[in-house]
């Protein structure tokens, strides 16, 4: 795998663990057997992209790097989808993880 395609993976197994934190959300306490599905199902996905991408991605940087599309993801959709507060310092705070991301991204090459 070429380093294009592993930022990719990574870039995808974020997107994908957003998609896996809504799921859990929907599940309800797995009370809800469709989205608890979903999720089990995502979360498989997520966990095979950060496989992939990591054969190729510094730990450190592929790591933070996924947990910060996952965190500033989240926020996102908890602000969207289920009406979370978007205060100036929530957003500020996402801005901030964002501007650590690319700055990851840029170093790692």
């Amino acid at each position: 795998m070429t380093a294009g395609w592993a930022w990719f993976a990574l870039i995808a197994s974020g997107v994908v663990d957003v998609a896996w934190a809504f799921s859990m959300k929907k599940a309800d306490g797995f009370r809800d057997t469709p989205w608890a599905l979903a999720s089990v199902v995502l979360l498989v996905v997520f966990v095979a992209l950060l496989i992939k991408a990591l054969e190729v991605l510094p730990l450190g940087t592929a790591y933070a790097v996924w947990t910060g599309i996952g965190a500033a993801g989240s926020v996102a959709v908890g602000i969207l989808i289920f009406g979370e507060p978007a205060t100036a310092a929530r957003l500020f705070w996402i801005a901030l993880v964002l501007a650590g991301i690319v700055g990851l991204k840029l170093q790692a090459g």
